[in-house]
């Protein structure tokens, strides 16, 4: 739905996770890729000695980071950078007295000015597999995140490409049994009479009775290369 970028703005510090092969373009280019398209920037270690406070380091990070941002496909205009401190708390939940000369949210405020994505829970069931469980007293369990759709216990899941069938016992997420799951849900659910071998990571459930998921010839993809020698 979103992320925040973290980005230590100790010297020395950000000059590596903003290189060539550091985290920071890393983070920000994956999630691009990914499809989070809504981001908060939170620069981090404001209290550091090297930095103490200053709002020309913060100006120096934030260039440099709208720049790459802008090169990965986002727009730095609609993303907020915030200074602050987890170790110190400052402008993590109100605003903080260190840097007066920051005038934007901090960074909670940040987060609750995001706008809700909508959810595609009209469109038929897709959840990819992000891996499979066998748990003793209760069996089979695929977990991963409902892309679209909504599943619930009784429903009769198809995993495609193989095209098995089985019935959702139950589905949980956070250890707490849910009527039903929607699209964002990182869950798990108990199918019956299935064995933990028959299904895989990359396995696709969907509702048996409402357009389930098929193979097909061709598909259209977007690649995007992280790290290229040339």
């Amino acid at each position: 739905d979103c992320a925040i970028l973290v980005v230590a703005s100790g010297v020395g510090e950000f000059e590596a996770g903003i290189s060539k092969e550091g985290q920071t373009r890393e983070h920000a280019l994956l999630a691009f890729t990914l499809g989070v398209k809504q981001m908060v920037v939170a620069i981090n270690k404001m209290d550091d000695s090297s930095v103490m406070y200053g709002q020309a380091r913060y100006e120096e990070i934030k260039a440099e980071v709208t720049t790459y941002l802008k090169k990965v496909g986002y727009k730095p205009a609609k993303i907020p950078f915030v200074p602050i401190s987890g170790w110190e708390g400052d402008n993590m939940i109100d605003r903080s007295p260190n840097m007066a000369w920051y005038k934007g949210p901090y960074l909670l405020e940040a987060l609750d000015n995001l706008n809700a994505p909508k959810r595609p829970s009209d469109k038929p069931l897709r959840l990819p597999l992000q891996d499979v469980y066998k748990i003793g007293g209760i069996g089979t369990v695929p977990v991963g995140r409902v892309e679209t759709g909504v599943i619930k216990p009784g429903m009769v899941a198809t995993f495609g490409p193989v095209g098995l069938s089985t019935e959702v016992k139950s589905v949980e997420m956070h250890h707490e049994s849910l009527p039903e799951a929607l699209p964002g849900d990182n869950v798990g659910f108990n199918v019956k009479n299935v064995s933990v071998k028959e299904l895989r990571r990359g396995f696709v459930a969907s509702d048996s009775k409402n357009d389930p998921a098929k193979g097909t010839q061709d598909f259209t993809a977007q690649v995007i290369v992280l790290n290229h020698p040339g």
